[in-house]
């Protein structure tokens, strides 16, 4: 049988071909021809069963043009002598699919088919899906010999498909790790939580191909709080509360175990108010756990695409993803919390000094005051009245520019008002007058106005500079440069002075660690450049947003 052994020779070219292909979509293509080449079929078809086993997912088509399947319109989805072959996953051969019980007849524009043959692809004992052929050449019925060609076609073919599945999904999982990679670079650039969690939100959502993603957070009460949601129209849940024990979300974090909802109305964990809310049909749930502390869940409702169930792929994708998401969690909150101690003990400083200030200077004067008093009311003549009164009215008014100064010194109104150069030269003219010092200022920052808490910074180091000056550098003259430069600001400061050692362990007193304390809150930095007998030079640069 010359016209069989070429078949066979014809099966073995198409099974070497298939295993050089890769890609699913191609073998599935290639599964169609080869078996409308083999039979001689005009029409082939290959239809994927879908999850559930009761349908198909796929179908793909050849000997039908485009125009003639876009009439038709929607797919098969598994009905009929189609579902037949999906219940029972055995050959089928017809010779008139319409006098057959189970035929459900075709649809508009649907071409006329009469003779049949369909053979199931296994993929180790499980239907993968069926292969469908119809209106052999010559109008005969297709036959046994052609059934088996195909059966060992579909053998050849279920290999080709697991391999082209392992490779796609070998190469997915590769490019999302790629992907995760540059996630957490992300997230441990972001300190501030906010925005970490809408970024992380985001992200999930991208990765797994979700609707919505919510992240809740455990509240001071107990219960969970939604704190950030990735999707349209998914800002109103922000804010809203899930019961520990009556939410799908708290029994998650409770067990500290990821689970998959295929159907969210179904399950009986899942708290329906919000899950109308969000309009959820299905659910991933991904517990945040940091060396087994629970600080909060991840979910992904509704997957995109015809089928809104997600994988056990994607669960094991987004557990990845949650495990770096707590570390990244974690160091935003301690970051806050450091910046918080920083700042809190910068405050506490301040307020020593300026309870120092109080009591050695504006207390003294306040006594004084009081002594002034007692020796008006013990003066004896009007010459030692009108004498202990000019004392008085010249400790007055000492003492009222010096609670004026530390007002200034608290927060200069000026600074709020008009801003970083207005207030230091209000400073630096203070300073002066006070001082006998000469002080230059060159503000080149244009009329812009920089951010309120740089303002604030840059005005606390040249304070703090010129408080040093006098306590320490015995210097005659001071400079004061403020410039502007791409997304960058400086302070330079220099001084005549005496200088000092800079890696001097007592440089320290000259608050030098908190100067650059307050700039590293800004992500900013300062240079000190001193030597005895040589001046001092600060310079203060911080970013701008």
């Amino acid at each position: 049988m010359p016209e069989k052994r070429d078949r066979l020779r014809a099966l073995i070219d198409i099974g070497i071909a298939l295993a050089g292909e890769l890609s699913l979509d191609g073998v599935l293509e290639k599964i169609v021809k080869a078996a409308a080449e083999l039979t001689g079929a005009r029409y082939a078809a290959l239809g994927v069963i879908d999850r559930s086993g009761q349908g198909l997912e796929r179908f793909v088509v050849t000997g039908m043009d485009l125009e003639t399947q876009t009439a038709i319109g929607q797919l098969p989805v598994g009905r009929g002598i189609l579902g037949l072959l999906i219940q029972e996953a055995r050959p089928v051969r017809l010779d008139d699919l319409a006098a057959d019980p189970s035929s459900v007849g075709f649809p508009p524009h649907h071409p006329p088919m009469k003779t049949f043959l369909g053979v199931p692809v296994l993929l180790r004992g499980v239907a993968y899906g069926n292969l469908y052929l119809t209106e052999k050449d010559g109008g005969g019925p297709f036959t046994e010999e052609d059934e088996e060609l195909v059966q060992m076609l579909a053998a050849q073919a279920a290999v080709a498909v697991e391999n082209a599945r392992l490779h796609e999904s070998a190469t997915r999982w590769l490019n999302q790790l790629e992907s995760l990679n540059e996630i957490v670079d992300a997230l441990i650039s972001e300190a501030e939580l906010p925005k970490l969690l809408e970024l992380v939100a985001t992200r999930l959502r991208e990765l797994v191909k979700a609707r919505l993603v919510v992240i809740a957070m455990p509240a001071p009460g107990g219960d969970l709080v939604i704190r950030t949601v990735a999707g349209e129209g998914s800002e109103k849940l922000v804010g809203t509360a899930l019961g520990r024990d009556g939410s799908k979300s708290g029994r998650v974090l409770d067990r500290g175990r990821s689970e998959r909802v295929d159907s969210m109305i179904e399950d009986l964990e899942v708290d329906q108010e919000a899950g109308r809310l969000m309009a959820a049909r299905t659910g991933l749930f991904v517990p945040l756990l940091l060396r087994g502390r629970p600080i909060g869940v991840l979910s992904a409702h509704d997957r995109e695409g015809s089928d809104p169930r997600f994988t056990d792929e994607d669960l094991r994708l987004a557990e990845t993803f949650s495990a770096r998401v707590a570390v990244a969690v974690n160091l935003s909150e301690r970051v806050a919390r450091d910046a918080l101690r920083s700042v809190v003990g910068a405050q506490e400083l301040e307020r020593k000094r300026l309870a120092r200030e109080l009591h050695d200077e504006t207390g003294q004067a306040l006594t004084s005051i009081l002594l002034g008093l007692k020796e008006l009311e013990d003066a004896g003549s009007a010459y030692d009245v009108s004498s202990a009164t000019a004392r008085l009215r010249e400790l007055v008014v000492t003492t009222l520019q010096d609670v004026r100064r530390l007002a200034v010194e608290l927060r200069p109104r000026a600074l709020d008002d008009f801003g970083l150069v207005p207030a230091l030269e209000r400073l630096a003219e203070t300073f002066q007058e006070q001082t006998g010092l000469e002080v230059i200022m060159e503000p080149r920052l244009g009329p812009a106005r920089l951010p309120s808490e740089i303002e604030t910074a840059l005005y606390r180091i040249i304070q703090e500079a010129l408080t040093n000056v006098v306590k320490h550098a015995h210097a005659s003259r001071v400079s004061i440069v403020l410039s502007r430069r791409d997304n960058t600001v400086s302070a330079v400061f220099e001084d005549n002075g005496r200088g000092f050692a800079v890696d001097d362990p007592r440089s320290g007193r000259l608050g030098i660690l908190g100067m650059k304390e307050r700039l590293s809150l800004l992500d900013g930095t300062l240079t000190v450049e001193s030597s005895p007998g040589g001046g001092t030079t600060l310079v203060a640069e911080v970013p701008v947003p």
